[in-house]
């Protein structure tokens, strides 16, 4: 059986920057988050970090590359457009992309949305429930109703995306705010997956109910069928108007 093959990107900023959040994620949120996969054994599941030659991501790397899950928070900047673009041709020939919580500002995210990708947020700590709005979708699958994060960033509505093409989870904070935390859309040949709860401070990434929608979410993304190329070739036809190859 052939693994699905993840890269888990993470900026890994503000673990080397900030002790608080280097006691929660010592390891790195992307090393965490991949600790999270590992469970699963028909993923074949590496890292990449922003500090990493190419920020961690060659063509030869991402040509062979399954599943792309990005976090990124202060650093979005900084990535290079080089890598945007080479990043949002293998999702147009079908790698899965999975956004995740602050990544909704990263440049692939915009650029695949083709929107400012705004939205209000409130940084206090609460609790935050997510509930299963489409509970067929194999991403939700192993989920009940609804679980909740104790200690959260709020993020609220409008929220600037395109209209999901499924919204799978709709979070409730405590202040009141509701927000579209679990969105699915296709670009070309591959699929893309925004999901909401990840703020560093907190250890979000090691609850189970995270990592069992991650995982669910790397399985929905990785690719079917062919890869598609735009090579955008040349096609000759003969005078009898019958297609040459």
């Amino acid at each position: 059986m052939n693994k699905i093959r993840v890269v888990v990107w993470g900026e890994n900023v503000h673990e080397q920057k900030s002790e608080a959040i280097r006691k929660v994620y010592p390891e790195g949120i992307h090393q965490c988050i991949a600790n999270g996969l590992s469970v699963d054994e028909t993923f074949d599941v590496g890292t990449a970090t922003l500090r990493d030659p190419e920020h961690g991501l060659p063509q030869n790397r991402l040509a062979d590359t399954d599943v792309l899950i990005w976090w990124g928070h202060v650093a979005h900047a900084e990535v290079a457009d080089a890598i945007v673009e080479r990043v949002q041709k293998r999702v147009l020939e079908g790698m899965g992309l999975l956004v995740l919580h602050s990544g909704h500002y990263s440049k692939i995210f915009k650029r695949l949305m083709g929107t400012t990708c705004s939205l209000i947020w409130r940084e206090a700590g609460e609790k935050e429930r997510l509930w299963v709005c489409n509970p067929g979708h194999p991403i939700a699958q192993g989920i009940k109703a609804y679980f909740e994060v104790p200690h959260e960033e709020m993020y609220g509505e409008p929220f600037g995306i395109p209209a999901p093409e499924e919204t799978v989870f709709l979070s409730w904070f405590a202040g009141g705010e509701v927000f579209r935390s679990g969105c699915c859309w296709k670009r070309g040949n591959g699929k893309i997956f925004y999901f909401r709860p990840g703020h560093e401070s907190f250890p979000t990434y090691r609850q189970p109910e995270v990592q069992t929608v991650i995982r669910n979410a790397v399985h929905w993304l990785a690719p079917e069928g062919a890869r598609w190329v735009d090579a955008i070739p040349n096609v000759k036809v003969s005078p009898e108007g019958i297609r040459q190859e």
